[in-house]
């Protein structure tokens, strides 16, 4: 379950959309019409996840299909297939809603910036997040949710602007620090201590974000090299004579 405040999303998700169609490389400008379909479309994946996600649960809530029951319970057996399927059930409506917009917009960001790779990182979150939750989570309760993933995406996001260091991407991180620097309280449950928080799906999505940013690295959109221009790659750097014209010496 994630708990953030969603009161400024909008506002920040409009200015976000503003920067990445008119600021964050001069190499755009003259694409400003391509780059906003780009930008669209990169709506499209997350958007099915998303339907599918409200499918599932109005599927499990109208014909009481029990679907929870097939969660991810830690170092137990039978808790190794919510490994795959915990992602896709939740406790509740609020709590699909609560995921349902970061997943939106965290994966369009995913998918706008990283398109190579977005696939790859997408499955890699999924599969190491419920892994590591399988293994190191508390027993007893079983884990349900997309959190892991969304708590994966914006640590990947974020962490993978500052390691890269590209100015668009630098900002990306700033971004997602104003749109869900709120995730963070996410990781201590104490702070809620009358609510069933998976804490530990959550600190593995980070985790996972964090090792995944810094294992792909050297895939997808790089820092540009400085140019420097038309110099001439010849040139031995030493300081020619100045030429004058005859004409102009005579005068």
């Amino acid at each position: 379950m994630v708990l953030s405040d969603q009161r400024y999303s909008k506002f920040y998700l409009r200015l976000g959309a503003n920067a990445i169609l008119t600021n964050f490389n001069e190499n755009y400008y003259p694409l400003a019409d391509e780059e906003k379909i780009k930008f669209y479309r990169s709506f499209f994946y997350p958007a099915i996840f998303v339907v599918l996600l409200w499918l599932i649960k109005g599927a499990d809530i109208l014909f009481d299909l029990g679907l929870n029951n097939y969660g991810l319970y830690p170092l137990q057996a039978k808790g190794l297939i919510g490994i795959f399927t915990a992602p896709f059930l939740h406790a509740d409506l609020a709590h699909l809603f609560a995921n349902s917009i970061p997943l939106l917009v965290l994966g369009a960001f995913l998918f706008y910036f990283y398109k190579e790779i977005a696939w790859m990182i997408l499955g890699l979150l999924f599969i190491i997040t419920g892994i590591w939750v399988w293994v190191y989570a508390r027993g007893g309760a079983g884990h349900i949710g997309a959190s892991g993933i969304i708590y994966g995406l914006a640590s990947f996001l974020f962490f993978s602007g500052i390691i890269r260091r590209e100015k668009g991407l630098m900002v990306l991180t700033l971004l997602v620090a104003f749109l869900y620097g709120g995730l963070i309280w996410g990781l201590f449950p104490q702070l809620f201590p009358n609510q069933p928080i998976s804490w530990e799906s959550h600190l593995m999505g980070l985790l996972a974000g964090i090792v995944l940013a810094f294992y792909y690295r050297n895939q997808g959109p790089q820092r540009k090299p400085w140019d420097w221009g038309d110099e001439d790659e010849n040139d031995d750097g030493s300081w020619a004579e100045p030429q004058i014209d005859d004409h102009l010496a005579e005068k």
